[in-house]
């Protein structure tokens, strides 16, 4: 599925969403923020997704699993929580 006409909105922080013709169209949501009106939706709350090494993101329905990854992707890197 192609998606046309959005407009990707990145914030300072690092944080990104994407942007259609009017809020949560993206999510399925109608003109009057109505959820369910789409039977394809580019993203839900509550989605996790995981940007592979080419750049796609991957939907995962594993979060405890993605957090233990990181976690000790962040130890083999020799960083630690208190570098934040």
């Amino acid at each position: 599925m192609f998606w046309l006409d959005y407009t990707v909105h990145s914030y300072a922080n690092g944080d990104f969403t994407v942007e259609g013709d009017w809020p949560g169209e993206v999510m399925g949501w109608d003109k009057d923020g109505n959820p369910g009106a789409k039977d394809y939706t580019l993203y839900q709350p509550g989605d996790v997704f995981v940007v592979d090494k080419n750049g796609i993101l991957r939907k995962s329905d594993h979060l405890s699993t993605l957090m233990m990854k990181y976690e000790e992707g962040k130890q083999k890197n020799g960083h630690s929580r208190s570098d934040k």
